[in-house]
């Protein structure tokens, strides 16, 4: 990443990371590998995830006095899943800045879910590292309050195969019907679901058929509500 791309992203994250940390996070793994295995991502990711834990747990405690421990914990589990997750680094384009090996960028991993999810966790993590715990928990909570405050973009980035359905049937169009395949060994499955809704067609990858599904459904629903 040069230094106007790192100086670009940074200013849309609206917060002073070391450059050479926000580099380490946007390292992929495979492109890691590929370039002698240099250090990659996954331990910010470790830390970056919880720094987005506390934020939002204590974002739900205080804004929710009248939820019990099970439904903040179901609130909390929606807000940091994977696919929430990649809708709000997808929000920064995220997926442009990440270092991929050449099979990732050749299959699409600027928009999997889990490389956006697991970057996304990174830059958290190096957040915290280069600004401290206060800065950390204030980008998280700026990113994802927009997917907070729209109950809409909330449902679908928490259920979207649901939200889908939804949409479907008050456009009164038949419902989404799914075709998966999969592809790779055992140890590193890669699954691609294709979803048709009326006479739209859309794609998602996962590392299981459910995440390939649900992926595919979010991106069918953003199509169909853009339209609108």
């Amino acid at each position: 990443m040069t230094t106007r791309e790192s100086a670009e992203l940074a200013q849309k994250l609206g917060v002073d990371i070391d450059p050479e940390l926000l580099a380490l996070a946007l390292t992929h793994r495979s492109w890691a590998y590929e370039n002698g295995g240099v250090p990659h991502n996954e331990r910010l990711e470790f830390l970056g995830d919880s720094v987005l834990g506390q934020a939002v747990t204590v974002r739900l405690f205080r804004a929710h006095p009248e939820l019990d421990e099970g439904s903040l914990a179901k609130r909390r589990a929606a807000v940091v899943s994977t696919v929430a997750l990649a809708e709000v680094a997808r929000g920064i384009d995220l997926g442009a800045y990440v270092k991929l090996g050449r099979g990732e960028e050749q299959t699409g991993g600027r928009e999997k879910d889990s490389i956006l999810a697991d970057t996304m966790e990174a830059v958290f993590g190096a957040t915290y590292l280069s600004a401290g715990p206060d800065a950390a928990s204030d980008l998280v909570l700026r990113l994802i309050e927009p997917l907070l405050s729209d109950p809409d973009r909330y449902g679908a980035a928490v259920d979207p195969k649901t939200a889908l359905q939804e949409l479907a049937a008050r456009r009164s169009v038949a419902p989404p019907a799914y075709e998966v395949s999969s592809t790779g060994p055992d140890h590193d499955r890669r699954f691609t679901a294709i979803v048709v809704v009326g006479d739209h067609r859309a794609e998602g990858v996962g590392t299981s058929k459910k995440h390939a599904e649900m992926a595919a459904a979010l991106r069918a629903w953003r199509d169909l509500t853009a339209r609108t």
